[in-house]
């Protein structure tokens, strides 16, 4: 092992050819050095998809806890922004291993195969109702008439949600999104001011659950509070964590997974041709342009990565999007193939923090697009450029996507 990480070669993914297309540089940072350095956060990245793989399997590698990211602000703005932090040290994946394996444990009783490939037709009924909404128009901004409405919808019933209450349900996660970006201090003023009130509705139902169980989520969460495995904020908390999470990166998944079959139009003509290519078509949009292109982790004791010791304390970006398109795993790996064959990619992450929601994204993933392009096989794009804004470090969000069929 080296004994020194002196020699790391460092990088400016904040520059604004990385910020508007960061693909080129991290292909040239993976070529150039396994790890490197990120010096305007202090940490360190990582590319291959073999030191990726290491990295998320590696119990010294922890989650990073969001809130930490607050201690970057003045004491005066801490104070202020504490109900917030407060809330998210309650969230899954941000509490310790154990508190995370504990809500992993309760949510596997309601996430069964079962359970999500049960929700197939209700997710068929949603997107055609959706696509119902827009039909004698002839257009659509696909972001906001199917990608966020659809997983929004499919979570907010999961939970037991009215139906009246779910635009609001996408406003507040709009403002909590900001939490997971570089971002100032307004912006987590509003992100913390949409929590609160996320939360303040979750309570309200919670108490509506206990008095009247039904078969959701929440009524689960109860459950599991009579048996002193949750208490009511854990339940708030998470629940706020999940209408959030719950939508965010599957509208995420089916509105860039429409740009690259637009992008590659011959990939398009064949998953048209034959929709059961449709599962393997949603694993390659995974693969090429995941919704989460970037995870974070945290070093609690010094780790060997790539032959070098590194120390504890240091926080670690593992690049996903870079790992999917290694050469050294995927062949062409720059190349939009639905049909690839083996696509090991790690879009979900692995291991005790694999993400408990990829049997869903990729169900609602799959009927969406098998009902699109049935019922719209002349879509086509009605933007000249892509209304895309990036997300530093490393990762964008599309705006809308305006489309005509």
């Amino acid at each position: 092992m080296t004994e020194s990480v002196v020699a790391l070669k460092s990088y400016d993914i904040f520059a604004p050819e990385a910020l508007a297309d960061p693909m080129p540089l991290l292909h040239r940072i993976r070529a150039e050095s396994p790890v490197s350095v990120i010096p305007q956060l202090d940490a360190y990245l990582l590319t291959r998809h073999a030191d990726i793989l290491t990295a998320l399997k590696d119990r010294r590698l922890s989650p990073a806890n969001m809130a930490q990211a607050l201690a970057t602000f003045s004491q005066a703005e801490q104070d202020e922004l504490l109900p917030l932090r407060q809330s998210m040290e309650l969230w899954m994946g941000h509490t310790t291993e154990a508190g995370h394996t504990r809500f992993q444990q309760l949510l596997k009783r309601y996430f069964t195969p079962a359970t999500v490939n049960g929700l197939r037709p209700r997710v068929r009924e949603l997107t055609n109702e959706l696509i119902d909404a827009v039909a004698e128009q002839g257009r659509m901004d696909v972001v906001t008439d199917l990608a966020y409405p659809l997983p929004a919808n499919v979570i907010a019933e999961m939970l037991g949600m009215p139906t009246e209450d779910r635009e609001q349900l996408q406003a507040w996660s709009r403002d909590i999104l900001a939490i997971f970006q570089l971002t100032g201090i307004d912006r987590l003023r509003r992100s913390q001011s949409s929590v609160l009130e996320m939360q303040e509705y979750v309570r309200g139902l919670v108490r509506q659950h206990r008095a009247d169980p039904r078969d959701d989520l929440i009524s689960m969460f109860v459950a599991a509070e009579r048996e002193g495995l949750v208490n009511e904020d854990e339940i708030v908390a998470n629940c706020v964590l999940l209408l959030f999470a719950g939508h965010e990166t599957t509208a995420g998944l089916i509105a860039n997974g429409l740009v690259l079959l637009f992008q590659n139009p011959d990939e398009l003509a064949r998953l048209k041709a034959d929709p059961e290519l449709t599962p393997s078509a949603v694993e390659e949009m995974l693969r090429c342009d995941g919704p989460a292109g970037l995870i974070v982790r945290e070093s609690t004791e010094p780790v060997e990565l790539a032959g070098l010791d590194l120390p504890a304390g240091k926080r670690f970006y593992l690049a996903m999007m870079a790992g999917n398109r290694d050469p050294e795993v995927f062949t062409d790996p720059d190349r939009f193939d639905i049909t690839r064959r083996p696509n090991r990619h790690t879009a979900f992450g692995l291991g005790a923090f694999y993400c408990l929601g990829a049997a869903l994204a990729r169900t609602e993933a799959d009927e969406c697009f098998r009902v699109l392009l049935d019922r719209c096989p002349d879509i086509r794009p009605a933007y000249d450029v892509l209304d895309r804004t990036p997300v530093p470090p490393l990762t964008h969000r599309l705006n809308s996507l305006d489309v005509e069929f």
